[in-house]
């Protein structure tokens, strides 16, 4: 079963970036930890990040022609801004699961709003490093519900 992460602008800056909020976390720690959980679940894991929301979207574009069987994603600031993230991952006919390491809840007004949360199957947010890999458990079980419809 073939799942992708999406990781979206300024997230390669984990571990430098605002620690009280993000923590100290890499993103090649989280990668690793994500490929490791993966192995664990027999799926297979692509883990993807950009800065620039074109590329991105030709990425999830790419995920549909690739028959991808479920995403999770932390698209970062752009959740909050980008309905062209949101329009490319409503073309795909899989789960999605919308992650982010702080409590975008508990943070600033703008942050409360997603424009993925009303087409992913969840969010899950405020765990951390935690936050991804029950977001990785939930799209592989989400897709190995449907894989069996």
């Amino acid at each position: 079963m073939k799942l992708l992460v999406l990781h979206g602008i300024n997230l390669n800056m984990f571990g430098q970036r605002d620690p009280g909020h993000y923590g100290t976390a890499t993103l090649a720690d989280i990668d690793a930890a994500l490929q490791a959980l993966a192995t664990e679940l027999g799926a297979e894991v692509e883990c993807f990040q950009s800065n620039h929301e074109g590329v991105m979207c030709e990425r999830i574009h790419q995920a549909h022609r690739d028959g991808v069987r479920g995403v999770v994603i932390n698209a970062g600031a752009w959740t909050h801004t980008s309905v062209a993230i949101r329009d490319a991952l409503a073309i795909l006919r899989c789960p999605i699961v919308e992650v982010h390491m702080s409590n975008v809840h508990a943070r600033e007004p703008f942050r409360h709003h997603s424009y993925i949360a009303d087409i992913a199957r969840g969010q899950i947010c405020g765990f951390g490093v935690d936050s991804y890999l029950l977001g990785l458990r939930a799209a592989a079980s989400a897709a190995q519900a449907d894989i069996k419809k």
